[in-house]
């Protein structure tokens, strides 16, 4: 079984849109705005998003924004959402998405990376940790407009 990773291609678009929904439990995530917003981003060197492939399918992905620090002479990557199909994690795809996004972080000169992870997503947790990540903080969000 080996895991091959790559940057998103249009024809991905409808596996993440799957991922985002059945894995993440996003459904604001739609096939009506996930095209038009990879395909504004996907010349922006301050986005990016890779699959991971399992035999020509699309079985995982990780997707992150950079931006500037203040306080530090540097960036910092945030991952905007990491998913692996239930029924292909524990083989190391979540791993290796992490491990493609790092590397991308440091050729970025990125002092940190860092992410946000849902109350009741508890294996993820542990998941985040034994890769590195330290709980630092509660995220707080505020919906300014309705998404229709």
């Amino acid at each position: 079984m080996e895991i091959f990773v790559r940057e998103i291609e249009e024809k991905g678009y409808p596996a993440i849109l799957s991922l985002w929904n059945n894995e993440l439990g996003n459904k604001n995530v739609t096939a009506e705005n996930i095209a038009p917003h990879y395909d504004r981003v996907k010349n922006n060197d301050g986005y990016k998003t890779y699959v991971a492939l399992l035999e020509d399918e699309v079985v995982g992905f990780i997707s992150s924004a950079q931006t500037y620090a203040v306080g530090f002479d540097g960036n910092y990557m945030q991952i905007i959402a990491l998913a692996v199909k239930t029924e292909k994690q524990n083989k190391g795809i979540g791993t290796k998405l992490v491990q493609i996004m790092e590397n991308y972080a440091r050729e970025k000169s990125c002092y940190s990376i860092g992410l946000c992870s849902g109350f009741k997503r508890t294996a993820a947790h542990e998941f985040y940790e034994r890769k590195g990540f330290n709980k630092g903080s509660y995220a707080f969000n505020k919906m300014l407009n309705s998404i229709e």
